[in-house]
């Protein structure tokens, strides 16, 4: 049971750290971005893409999990050798 609660307690702030980061280094690329007028074409067109939605956290999390169990396999190996 208190693996689960490190987990848990792993998984949260991992990802509250994540999504605080990448809200940071978004408001730091707006901040700094200029953009380039002079390549512009005259006939602009009244059409916004914004690309390709992705869900980069899923993966993040699903990594974290990944090397929080081995870790946590490798920490209780370790514990249990006697040299």
């Amino acid at each position: 049971m208190i693996i689960l609660k490190k987990f848990t307690v792993f998984i949260l702030s991992f990802a509250a750290l994540f999504i605080a980061f990448q809200v940071g280094s978004g408001l730091i690329l707006t901040a700094f971005y200029t953009p380039n007028l002079t390549s512009v074409p005259n006939d602009l067109s009244q059409e916004v893409s914004f690309g390709s939605a992705s869900n980069p956290l899923l993966l993040a999390l699903l990594t974290a999990t990944v090397a929080y169990f081995l870790s946590q396999k490798k920490f209780t190996v370790s514990k249990n050798q006697t040299n």
